[in-house]
């Protein structure tokens, strides 16, 4: 992520990609034994942890970005040998997977594998990955409100706020249809991955009383409106929450008691991969506790690293908007691919409500 615009169009263009990208030896070159393809969000890694792994290993990284799953979706599609690893997030890894574009991690050389907390991977096997086969997670988080405590003097604690008319003109959504549909969905008691007709209806009912009150649909501004005082409420990803907290004091977080989405980004190795004990070293030095400290302490998305949090400040550790209890959790859901007609039943909804 830095977080993601959910479920949008596939990138067409990403499909040519692949005859013309720079050292990823596509389909009928050879892949150096020395080199790592690696493809991951942009401005999601500590550019210094790179050239260490590459001073450390000898092994030369060649690494590119994608700014959506969707874009990175069909040029692994097109050619999973392009890249070795990859960070796509939990419910692009169970796509992944299904069509078989994906290789088993070989747990027996991942040394810092320990490191993980294991409630989180209990998470990922029990909703996206059984076993955890495929997928090791790096980033986590939520989609919650984030509000100014100045201009806001009710109570947050449910997405029933967003339909106050107190804070009409105030509010910013998600220009995202899971994300603003989520939201819907949990005011209304549905599951975040229905695919029923009629609670899809109700939710762009809900979501079109709601349209007058919203300020603006958008996304990475929502940190920058909020920090400016430009609003009293947002729905923001709880990665955005300690930057947003330190540029301005007066924002809080709360991940909502009807439940939200929980998300998890994660490294893969592709079935295409050239350079397999290196996508393992890669890894694995990325689980290393101070490594995933590095990369917290840069991303601000928390991390499922126990071993790193003897780095992170208590005060931090605490916060339930960046590492919300196990309780908390429980009444959130990952999103799930729903496939191309429940994608399409979204888009036409959220059509309707725009």
């Amino acid at each position: 992520m830095k977080r993601k615009v959910m479920l949008i169009c596939a990138v067409l263009a990403g499909l040519m990609f692949g005859a013309v990208l720079t050292g990823c030896g596509g389909s009928g070159k050879k892949q150096e034994s020395n080199v790592l393809k690696v493809y991951n969000w942009g401005e999601y890694i500590d550019e210094d942890v790179i050239a260490e792994f590459e001073e450390e290993t000898g092994i030369k990284v060649v690494y590119d970005t994608f700014s959506t799953n969707e874009e990175m979706y069909p040029r692994i599609e097109a050619d999973s040998s392009l890249y070795d690893v990859i960070c796509p997030s939990e419910y692009m890894v169970k796509k992944m997977m299904e069509n078989d574009l994906l290789q088993p991690v070989d747990w027996s050389k991942l040394e810092n594998g320990g490191n993980l907390n294991q409630a989180y991977m209990k998470i990922l096997s029990d909703q996206i990955d059984p076993g955890n086969k495929y997928m090791i997670p790096y980033c986590w988080g939520t989609v919650g409100i984030l509000y100014n405590t100045t201009l806001v003097d009710d109570t947050v604690d449910s997405w029933d706020i967003l339909w106050d008319e107190k804070y009409s003109g105030s509010i910013l959504m998600q220009d995202s249809v899971r994300d603003a549909f989520m939201v819907a969905e949990k005011k209304l008691g549905y599951s975040l991955n229905s695919t029923d007709p009629a609670e899809l209806e109700a939710c762009q009912v809900l979501l079109k009383e709601q349209y007058p009150l919203v300020k603006a649909y958008v996304i990475d501004e929502v940190r920058d409106k909020m920090i400016a005082g430009e609003a009293a409420l947002g729905v923001i990803y709880s990665g955005e929450y300690l930057y947003c907290k330190n540029e301005n004091p007066d924002l809080q977080y709360v991940l909502p008691k009807e439940g939200s989405n929980v998300w998890y980004d994660g490294w893969v190795i592709t079935k295409g991969c050239g350079n397999v004990d290196a996508a393992h070293k890669w890894i694995d030095f990325l689980l290393r506790a101070d490594i995933a400290y590095r990369n917290f302490e840069y991303i601000t998305y928390a991390t499922p690293n126990k071993a790193a949090e003897q780095y992170i400040d208590e005060e931090i550790l605490s916060d339930p908007g960046v590492f919300p209890d196990e309780e908390t959790l429980s009444r959130c859901e990952m999103y799930l691919y729903l496939g191309q007609d429940a994608e399409d039943m979204y888009y036409e909804y959220w059509k309707k409500v725009k």
